[in-house]
């Protein structure tokens, strides 16, 4: 029974829903598959997904859109592959206290953001800022990963890049006002995030296996959109005991199951939606033109063989 790797892109939460309940209810032992979920905790964020990915120390990855993009271009390239896309819209957003005062993308000029380093973040931060009319002149601070979201929320940083289904939802359940810029709401026609990606060499040699963990896990969100209550159990025995006492997980089960997609829609990706968002990043000088050449997705694991 192959053992399969996965490298969570944060400690467990709700956009992981589908792969504990895939592991829990046995989906996966179904499919002859063991799946090693791991979290990031495990070294502090030391080495990010797509790195464990590139080093051959996990089969897949989860990550934004990006990363498949930063793997392709790098240097020693990687030949990187999104193969489904957790949810079918963006749900993040650049986050401020409400009590700040701060209530428009161009009011963080002169503002610190709490980066986390991805590929284009900065840029794109300030690119919002930019098209809501303000100069785009951030002070950057990158702190440790897994405390980015503390910052915000004591002082030390004034905006920072939040999921609304699990940061904003803690701010939610514990009475925190915050104020949320949507980047489509400004002209940045932002990528799939999150994606479980893994490299062509890979699916080429284990694309049976591949397939049946990718239909497990699509059945492993579906269920959980059927039955919140219990996919709300088997997560919160996953997520960190912080996590479990701040955030409310059932109204956030709640909140994300209709962007899982459904039957027919689970994971796929479209040409459109990655096209617009190559193309925003190559008219800002973001990314050379070639990149469109490159085959960033696919959604052949999304049908049965």
């Amino acid at each position: 029974m192959p053992t399969l790797t996965v490298a969570l892109d944060w400690t467990p939460n709700t956009n992981h829903t589908g792969f504990f309940v895939a592991q829990e209810l046995g989906y996966y032992a179904a499919a002859d598959l063991l799946v090693d979920l791991l979290t990031p905790a495990a070294d502090n964020y030391a080495t990010t997904p797509a790195k464990q990915l590139e080093t051959g120390a996990a089969d897949f990855a989860i990550a934004p859109f990006e990363s498949v993009i930063s793997l392709n271009t790098k240097v020693n390239a990687v030949p990187a592959v999104a193969v489904a896309a957790l949810l079918q819209a963006d749900i993040s957003s650049v986050a401020v206290l409400k009590s700040s005062g701060l209530a428009r993308p161009r009011d963080l000029d002169g503002r610190t953001y709490a980066s986390y380093q991805a590929r284009y973040e900065d840029k794109i931060v300030q690119q919002l800022v930019i098209n809501d009319g303000g100069a785009g002149d951030l002070r950057l601070s990158y702190p440790p990963k897994l405390g980015i979201w503390e910052t915000l929320l004591t002082g030390a940083a004034d905006a920072t890049w939040i999921f609304d289904n699990w940061e904003g939802m803690e701010a939610e359940t514990n009475g925190v006002e915050l104020t949320k810029f949507r980047l489509g709401d400004y002209g940045i026609p932002y990528g799939y995030s999150p994606v479980l990606l893994t490299t062509r060499p890979l699916l080429d040699q284990h694309a049976d296996a591949y397939r049946a963990f990718v239909q497990a896990t699509k059945k492993g969100y579906l269920f959980a959109q059927a039955n919140p209550a219990r996919a709300t159990d088997i997560l919160t025995s996953h997520v960190p005991p912080r996590d479990a006492a701040r955030v409310d997980i059932r109204r956030s089960q709640d909140y994300t199951a209709p962007y899982y997609g459904d039957a027919a829609t689970w994971g796929t990706m479209t040409e459109e939606r990655v096209a617009a968002f190559l193309d925003w990043l190559i008219a800002n000088k973001l990314e050379d033109e070639k990149i469109k050449a490159y085959p960033l997705f696919t959604n052949e694991l999304l049908r049965e063989a």
